[in-house]
């Protein structure tokens, strides 16, 4: 999401935690691997800089942690090396999506030179807004999304980004999506699989869609024989069609049920996957055109 809207890193200093920082509509990614000698390589998850490349303003860097594992000195590091190279002022922008981590890397971090103590920006989970209106998700999408791995449980914050969704052209639509899903804990996840899967305006872009259909198809293919892979893909496939159903509401008769596990045309089960995610019916799944078994 920072690689995609710079200025994302930018509003969350300066709006999120109170960063003052240069006014400039100048911003731009850096490549986060810069060198302090010959032959010491130092990378950050993602760099950016404000003003132009002849007179740079401000530098941040921003690293996103799910754990403790990176040595805090680390952050210092990076900021001290950077101030060296680019001759600007150097703020540490660090992501937690877990409490704990995020008051870990929240304190002042010594050096080990004296007088040099960082003191890096942190935004853990109880920095991130609690969004659930669509409006205010639309406009800032990807806070929406953080909103959702943090807050997720909260069924009015999934809803309000599944609405923001629909009004997202479809080139961005399903990026956002993607990373609030992969950012999401399990039980976030189902929640989100249940709203986006019953809204007729984003059935198709779910990772749960994908995932599952497409690891069917996959695993299909790496199987022995002609027969054998067509019918691991067929197996697969059936069960998908199940599970979006399920996962919609829709009650499945064991007439339907049975059809749709016999059935052994890959293609005719893509379709009545798709079907599957707008059908408010089971009679409707089947009534579309051209959903006669081959």
């Amino acid at each position: 999401m920072f690689t995609e809207r710079p200025q994302l890193a930018v509003e969350i200093l300066r709006d999120l935690l109170g960063v003052q920082l240069p006014a400039t509509p100048l911003i731009r990614v850096e490549d986060s691997t810069f060198n302090t000698r010959r032959s010491d390589d130092i990378e950050a998850d993602l760099l950016f800089v404000l003003g132009s490349p002849q007179d740079p303003a401000h530098a941040i860097i921003v690293e996103i942690q799910q754990d403790k594992s990176k040595e805090p000195r680390q952050l210092a590091r990076y900021a001290a090396a950077l101030w060296l190279m680019l001759g600007c002022d150097v703020t540490v922008l660090v992501i937690c999506p877990d409490r704990g981590v995020a008051d870990h890397y929240a304190q002042p971090i010594e050096s080990g030179l004296t007088g040099y103590r960082l003191q890096a920006r942190v935004l853990g989970p109880d920095g991130i807004p609690v969004i659930t209106d669509p409006q205010e998700a639309a406009d800032h999408l990807a806070l929406s999304a953080m909103s959702v791995m943090v807050h997720g449980r909260d069924r009015k914050v999934v809803e309000a980004f599944a609405a923001a969704l629909n009004d997202t052209p479809d080139d961005h639509a399903p990026k956002y999506y993607e990373y609030a899903y992969s950012m999401a804990g399990p039980d976030i996840r189902r929640l989100m699989e249940e709203i986006i899967m019953t809204s007729t305006d984003w059935p198709v872009y779910s990772p749960f869609a994908r995932e599952h259909f497409g690891r069917g198809l996959k695993e299909g293919e790496a199987k022995g024989e002609a027969k054998g892979e067509a019918k691991g893909k067929a197996e697969e496939a059936a069960r998908m069609v199940l599970l979006v159903l399920t996962a919609r509401g829709l009650d499945v008769p064991d007439d339907a049920r049975a059809r749709i596990t016999a059935c052994t045309d890959l293609i005719q089960l893509e379709i009545w996957a798709t079907c599957a995610a707008t059908a408010r019916t089971i009679q409707d799944l089947f009534a579309e055109p051209d959903a006669q078994p081959r």
